[in-house]
């Protein structure tokens, strides 16, 4: 299944122009500068903002067209928006039952009590929204989305009113409901780590217009992109757990261009993981070095030299099909005499992996 879209929407000097299709399972993160336009596509997805000119296909069904337009409540949307926008006169309890008699079968439910106990909102399940702090709002907001079981669900920053703690609670939750429910699902976000840790596809927008839209692993590490020449810069990798050494704890991940070492708490063998490996974190050698206490050494090859000052250049390497970006200063890159094609080896730290 796939989600083409087609819209105009003309709001004072603010216009935006969408037309693309994105896939219509895992999630796609919706990411650009503010007053891009990335709440304004949610709105029109989920039916709250009209667009004159425009077309929604989900799958084999038309949400909008020449002579369709099918309301919000049609729609069959879970929507979390920037501010909880709670039921003022229900409890807690109220404003989440209000989807359920939306819920097909037991498994629903099941997804619905995982999400209060992980948001940790049992104990506020009998108070009204005002004696909530923001970020309680916020969570109760998430579980209430999750309770009307949708078909989509459309999250304009759902965890910008939480703390770090909080989030870094829930996101592993929103990772296993997004593979549960197996729906598509539509994320802005301004955090890259949230984008890096969630999104499958990524959709770039620019002044109400899409710059490119893609695979996130081939967005990070685009060239004629701004994200791959950002302070920031890393590269998204998946890979499967190959063995787990519970003396030093460190797990072995394989990839299609060789395997990683990597601190982490046990893992499960054969499972799936992704990495994040920050580009500045990624040096460059000749040969393989020994008696180092770098413990991941890849055999890459120079694929792209970017020059971005007079002092750093952006490299991106390939190893097989997978994509490594670093970032080393101009006299590096001059000492070591780097072209393009060249054969190296990247060295990359293995506390710079981030599971």
């Amino acid at each position: 299944m796939s989600i083409a879209l087609r819209f105009h929407i003309q709001r004072g000097e603010f216009a935006l122009n969408i037309d693309t299709v994105i896939p219509g399972s895992g999630v796609t993160a919706i990411f650009g500068p503010s007053g891009s336009g990335k709440t304004t596509l949610l709105r029109a997805i989920a039916g709250l903002e009209y667009a004159e000119d425009g077309h929604l296909k989900v799958g084999d069904v038309v949400w909008q067209g020449n002579n369709t337009f099918l309301p919000t409540h049609q729609r069959k949307v879970g929507y979390v928006f920037q501010e909880p926008s709670l039921f003022s006169h229900l409890t807690v309890q109220g404003n989440i039952n209000y989807g359920l008699k939306r819920i097909k079968d037991e498994s629903s439910a099941d997804v619905l009590q995982n999400a209060i106990n992980l948001l940790g909102i049992e104990h506020l399940l009998q108070r009204m929204p005002w004696q909530l702090s923001g970020g309680e709002q916020q969570r109760v907001a998430i579980a209430r989305a999750l309770a009307t079981s949708p078909s989509m669900l459309l999250l304009d920053e759902p965890l910008a009113a939480l703390g770090d703690e909080q989030k870094t609670a829930i996101l592993p939750y929103l990772e296993s409901v997004y593979k549960t429910l197996d729906i598509p699902v539509l994320y802005v976000s301004h955090s890259r780590d949230e984008v890096a840790r969630l999104a499958d596809h990524l959709l770039l927008l620019d002044n109400g217009e899409i710059k490119a839209c893609g695979p996130i692993s081939e967005m990070f590490t685009a060239m004629n992109l701004p994200l791959a020449h950002q302070d920031n810069a890393e590269s998204i990798i998946e890979a499967s757990v190959s063995s787990f050494d519970e003396q030093f704890g460190l797990a072995t991940l394989a990839f299609s261009g060789g395997q990683f070492l990597v601190a982490s708490a046990p893992l499960n063998i054969g499972s799936t993981v992704r990495l994040q490996v920050l580009a500045r974190d990624v040096s460059i050698t000749l040969e393989p070095q020994i008696n180092t206490s770098i413990l991941n050494i890849i055999a890459v090859t120079i694929d792209q030299i970017v020059k971005e000052s007079s002092a750093q250049m952006t490299l991106r390497l390939t190893a097989d099909n997978t994509v490594l970006l670093s970032k080393i200063s101009c006299k590096s890159a001059d000492d070591l005499n780097l072209k393009k094609g060249a054969q190296v080896y990247a060295q990359v730290k293995t506390a710079a992996i981030l599971i």
